[in-house]
């Protein structure tokens, strides 16, 4: 299920190339890759560095409808989050970020859109 959610991922982010000139916030989607396997010596450094586990996929820096910013949990099929990935999640919505577990890309895609729509409503009635 890794290699399917790598996928969902990749497609989510060759989606945001391509429409970032229509929606320059797209420029402020990046993954945070914590997760998988790694040799012991990587996993160390990037602990040392600061890394945690159970920490979300994806972060769109984006402040919007009352969120400071929104993070992404990717998922495949019947995978669920972790406890660790859970409890996370739980700490980042009480510090005002939304926090949306998706199965798919296109899930990702609708939930960044709907996400982002507020910004282009209210720009449309400023003007």
């Amino acid at each position: 299920m890794r290699e399917l959610e790598h996928a969902y991922q990749v497609a989510l982010f060759q989606w945001a190339e391509i429409f970032k000139k229509k929606i320059p916030e797209l420029d402020m989607l990046m993954a945070i890759p914590l997760g998988g396997k790694r040799p012991i010596k990587v996993a160390q450094k990037l602990k040392a560095e600061g890394a945690k586990a159970g920490y979300p996929d994806i972060v769109l820096n984006v402040a919007m409808g009352g969120y400071y910013n929104l993070f992404i949990e990717m998922k495949a099929e019947k995978n669920t989050p972790s406890e660790k990935q859970k409890e996370w999640h739980e700490k980042l919505r009480k510090q005002g970020s939304m926090v949306v577990v998706c199965y798919t890309a296109h899930e990702a895609e609708k939930i960044i859109l709907n996400y982002l729509n507020e910004l282009y409503i209210n720009e449309g009635n400023n003007g």
